[in-house]
């Protein structure tokens, strides 16, 4: 009895989409496959198999170590592994030890920019089955499972900003080496500053035309490709998913897009605000419903006349509003995010909602018996890792119905109008997390401590670092 059969690991769509692959890799003749499960970033990880025994992992697992989950942004294991525990309070991560990377077949890819290689999202499990509690898909997974309780399942749309340079210099001389290593040297590709002109995507689509083709091949839902406001910065939109499937859409769009624009020369940022003269920051906005599994009806559609919204939906738009700054380390993760929190700059500042207003945090879209009604959550960077964001909108809007929470009256001023003001630093939404023991409740103590060691890690190691403002403010005042 294999590893999956043995644990009941696989659906019975997972079986069949098992037996798909392996049709496939043989009709293709494929040669690898690549195995990726995405780590505490988002990051895709892993390792490629050669064909044959990739086919043979599938249902036994595929080993990997568990500090892979150990490591801050620069890649550095950040937990003393070879500690009792191994800094996870876990014997079976101790000693940097192995675990096991289960494919999920339904997730199966030929990809187009890679010669006969295929590729496979995968869950990390334990060797008695169990999955591992800090991989965020699990836990994603494990927030959908809640709300499918419910009767409902969580649908997304996706919105997301990033930057397209021209790569002049890849800094690949051993001293450019490090921990992170020095950035790629870049030059611009349009100048921007002419917001969705047709000449500025016309300057553009020639490698927007290959990232399209091949995004598309792929299999991602992509809907639009359009020129944002500043320099060499583009937006793609997708059509709305449902459950696990838009958060790994995000991560595959994202590898996907990095790994196409190298191969041509070619540097592709989702860093939310580079440090390049007039570059404008990037956002990741997040459009988001319910959806009832006995009706397949949008469970926030509003059905009274004048109400945008159902009742059901004004609580879970109180929710997120109610967690909005503490859920800020799940939807601006990194210490670049906070650049983007600025008044009257199309990018939110506090806790507020509004209609089709751009100035505030949640957007709300739609009408009576309007399907498309949708809650347009603009507070995320494109850095975020999808599993995250998403279980903390899910997490934070039930709380909101559960407690039937009011949100309040539309906010027609955003930056101006009082409310609560979203963290502005990454160590601020940490100390935001702290003090809001909601998601210690619903994602679990040990979930939390283990991803604020990892980001006050981040946070040391910028504080640590002595910037050119600094040396520009003091060296020769004082």
């Amino acid at each position: 009895m294999s590893f999956v059969e043995r644990h009941g690991l696989w659906s019975d769509e997972q079986q069949e989409a098992a037996g798909r692959l392996r049709r496939i890799v043989e009709e293709r003749k494929l040669e690898v496959l690549r195995l990726s499960f995405p780590d505490q970033h988002g990051i895709l990880r892993g390792k490629t198999l050669i064909a044959s025994e990739a086919l043979a992992s599938l249902e036994s697992g595929c080993s990997i170590t568990t500090t892979m989950l150990a490591k801050d942004t620069s890649h550095r294991t950040v937990f003393p592994v070879f500690t009792s525990g191994g800094g996870f309070g876990m014997k079976e991560m101790e000693g940097a030890a192995d675990v096991l990377m289960v494919a999920d077949p339904t997730t199966f890819r030929v990809l187009p920019w890679a010669q006969n290689t295929g590729w496979v999202m995968c869950d990390l499990h334990f060797a008695d089955g169990r999955p591992v509690p800090f991989a965020t898909r699990n836990l994603y997974r494990s927030v959908l499972d809640k709300l499918g309780k419910r009767g409902y399942d969580f649908v997304a749309g996706l919105e997301v900003e990033f930057h397209l340079f021209k790569l002049e210099d890849a800094q690949l001389a051993p001293e450019h080496a490090g921990q992170p290593g020095t950035p790629p040297a870049v030059s611009l590709l349009s100048p921007g500053y002419q917001y969705l002109t047709e000449q500025r995507y016309d300057q553009m689509e020639p490698v927007l035309e290959i990232i399209r083709r091949d995004v598309l091949a792929v299999g991602l839902p992509l809907r639009s490709v359009e020129v944002e406001f500043g320099p060499s910065q583009t937006e793609f939109t997708f059509a709305p998913t449902r459950g696990l499937a838009p958060a790994d859409n995000m991560v595959l769009f994202r590898s996907a897009v990095k790994q196409i624009a190298r191969r041509h020369g070619y540097h592709a940022t989702f860093m939310c605000r580079p440090k390049l003269p007039n570059v404008f920051a990037s956002g990741w906005h997040l459009h988001q419903s319910l959806v009832s599994r006995t009706t397949g009806e949008n469970a926030f559609m509003g059905k009274e006349a004048g109400e945008p919204l159902s009742p059901l939906a004004r609580g879970y738009l109180a929710g997120l509003l109610e967690h909005a700054r503490a859920s800020t380390v799940f939807t601006t993760p990194t210490i670049n995010g906070y650049k983007r929190y600025r008044s009257y700059s199309l990018a939110p500042d506090r806790a507020i909602w509004g209609r089709d207003n751009r100035g505030v945090m949640i957007r709300v879209l739609g009408g009576p018996n309007d399907p498309a009604t949708r809650l347009e959550n603009r507070i995320g960077e494109p850095a975020a890792n999808p599993y995250l964001y998403m279980a903390s909108q899910i997490l934070s809007g039930l709380d909101g119905v559960d407690r039937k929470l009011d949100p309040g009256p539309s906010a027609d001023t955003p930056y101006e109008t009082k409310a609560a003001l979203l963290p502005k630093s990454l160590r601020e939404a940490v100390f935001a997390l702290h003090d809001d023991p909601f998601f210690r409740d619903t994602l679990g103590k040990e979930f939390v401590d283990y991803y604020v060691h990892i980001k006050n890690a981040e946070i040391e190691r910028f504080q640590a670092e002595v910037s050119d403002w600094e040396h520009r403010e003091y060296f020769e005042m004082f």
